[in-house]
């Protein structure tokens, strides 16, 4: 399980298959100076409900994964995520589409 984390102050936990294809997303948009939301549905574990930050090209973002290899990413899940992103509503993770996992380097 990996974390997402943003301004020292807000953490998620997400696998790390999803961690990566957020870390994409989330750095194209950023890359281009296109702020967004990002939200999630927080575990009951940690009281439930629903966060939402708002990312721009000067926040503080870490991405942190727990397996040292970088997972193999879905191209189609990549665009789907990026809609999200695009939209009004902004970036929440919506399930994984089916395609053949890219085996490219995620960050070349």
């Amino acid at each position: 399980m990996g974390k997402f984390m943003y301004e020292g102050a807000v953490r998620a936990d997400f696998e790390d298959r999803v961690l990566a294809h957020l870390q994409i997303v989330i750095g194209n948009k950023l890359r281009r100076g296109e702020p967004f939301y990002f939200q999630w549905k927080d575990d009951v574990s940690t009281g439930g409900g629903r966060t939402s930050v708002w990312l721009h090209p000067r926040a503080s973002i870490v991405f942190k994964f727990h397996g040292g290899r970088p997972p193999a990413l879905n191209r189609s899940w990549l665009e789907a995520l990026m809609t999200m992103a695009n939209s009004p509503t902004g970036l929440y993770v919506v399930p994984e589409p089916a395609e053949d996992a890219l085996t490219a380097d995620p960050f070349g």
